[in-house]
């Protein structure tokens, strides 16, 4: 156990949910880009919308509690809980904090998760080696990089063309009308998937510092206080927005229809509660991006912008090290000084 004294506990708490509200600013474009590209609703409206349903991922919880296994691969999962101290929950959070932000103001839809897992991971290198990785959480995390994307636009592509048999007698008129709300309902779907996923992980890193520390006694697992202040950081977070990502995740990598955009949205919300039931910590951006081009694919490949495509993926390959390698010199340097 590491001794630290409250008002340090305190101030870590609070760069935590600093980090959660920066996810949901950073990832507002996860949850509203289709309904924003398709005029669904207007931005501000959009916004709102998707903190609703961010904040009530809580009361979903609440009901399943199977649900919160994410928090505990963030938590114990990636590094030994036992080997974490103060210092390298903070490095962790600076180090994702730091991609971020500069992915924020590049406009780059690159993942907040990814960049909190590369700082937990590059922290606990600094800190103890590679003797501290729990791999199998790592692991898991990795292989889903590729993954969640290319299963969210499998789902997104089996979606479209199932719901296009489905409405093939309906008019353009009606088909339409009933692709919107469809279109509403499933944006709240994965709102409250987006919620659901990514606040766990600040959960899972505030429940560690608390164990770690000792302020948290019995075994490993998430107060409710803590909870709570994640939903509620990410959802204000989300009021925020992040308008470049936006553009780049609802119009730069394909033009959307109400029903491509049901379709993405539905597909990617699925991914998100399946990852969330195994606790997989994935990436939402990555969950998508991949649904958006799966949308667009089954219409047909040309209506895909691959150059930006291809630059978005550029920016999930480099999330982790980056995240890490700034967060191993935060270590470095608080523990040197």
């Amino acid at each position: 156990m590491h001794e630290l004294a409250f008002p340090l506990l305190v101030g870590l708490v609070l760069v935590a949910l600093a980090f959660d509200y920066l996810n949901g600013l950073h990832d507002a474009a996860n949850s509203i880009a289709t309904v924003v590209a398709t005029r669904l609703l207007g931005p501000v409206q959009a916004v709102a919308f998707a903190a609703f349903f961010n904040f009530a991922a809580y009361f979903l919880t609440l009901a399943f509690p199977a649900l919160h296994k994410v928090a505990d691969t963030v938590g114990k999962g990636l590094i030994d809980k036992d080997l974490v101290t103060p210092s390298v929950v903070f490095a962790a959070l600076i180090g994702a904090m730091f991609w971020n932000v500069v992915t924020w103001l590049k406009g780059i839809p690159s993942s907040s998760s990814h960049a909190l897992v590369g700082g937990i991971v590059g922290a606990g290198l600094a800190s103890a080696g590679l003797g501290t990785i729990q791999w199998s959480g790592v692991t898991k995390t990795l292989l889903f990089i590729p993954l969640a994307p290319l299963l969210g636009m499998m789902m997104a592509m089996l979606i479209m063309l199932l719901s296009s048999w489905l409405a093939v007698k309906a008019s353009s008129r009606g088909a339409d009308r009933s692709f919107r709300m469809l279109h509403l309902a499933s944006s709240a779907a994965y709102s409250l998937g987006h919620g659901l996923n990514d606040a766990q992980k600040t959960m899972g890193i505030i429940t560690v510092l608390l164990f770690s520390t000792g302020y948290l006694k019995g075994e490993f697992h998430v107060p409710h206080w803590v909870a709570i202040s994640c939903y509620i950081a990410i959802g204000l977070g989300t009021l925020t927005g992040g308008w470049k990502i936006i553009e780049t995740m609802g119009s730069r990598i394909t033009k959307l229809s109400q029903h491509q955009g049901f379709s993405a949205s539905l597909g990617g919300s699925f991914m998100l509660f399946g990852a969330s039931l195994y606790g997989i910590p994935v990436s939402t951006t990555h969950t998508i991006t991949g649904a958006v081009i799966g949308a667009g694919v089954a219409r047909r490949a040309s209506a895909v912008n691959w150059g930006v495509a291809q630059s978005v993926v550029m920016a999930w390959l480099i999330t982790i090290p980056a995240s890490a390698s700034v967060a191993a010199l935060i270590y470095w340097l608080t523990t040197f000084f």
